[in-house]
């Protein structure tokens, strides 16, 4: 998955309820079901330029979301941050050796990051 698909994807996961319906439909016919604007077309009775229009309209709106938001960037930020925080664990625990109580504490560490993700 590409980068724009993967950002397009959570852009819709995180906003997509603020869509009309007919948005949500669509974009995710067309990005989520990888349906043609043809095929959109034709399944709702209008023109391809109408699909178009729509699609454009709710890839706007969620743009215009995350930068007002920030939230998906956040997001991302987070799980970058757990990520490297387990990565620190589990070096300590390794680095621990014999020493039980730091072992404990490491093993602690990456079992409640475990649970935030």
């Amino acid at each position: 998955m590409d980068d724009d698909t993967l950002r397009r994807t959570m852009l819709f996961d995180f906003f997509g309820e603020l869509l009309t319906d007919k948005q949500r439909e669509y974009f995710d016919l067309y990005h989520n079901e990888d349906l043609s604007l043809s095929e959109i077309a034709l399944r709702a009775g209008i023109s391809r330029q109408g699909v178009f229009d729509i699609i454009s309209r709710a890839e706007k709106t969620l743009i215009e979301m995350e930068s007002k938001t920030g939230v998906v960037q956040k997001w991302l930020d987070t799980q970058s941050g757990l990520k490297q925080a387990e990565e620190i664990a589990l070096e300590l625990k390794r680095l621990s050796g014999a020493d039980v109580a730091t072992t404990k504490l490491a093993e602690t560490l990456i079992s409640v990051l475990d649970s935030i993700r």
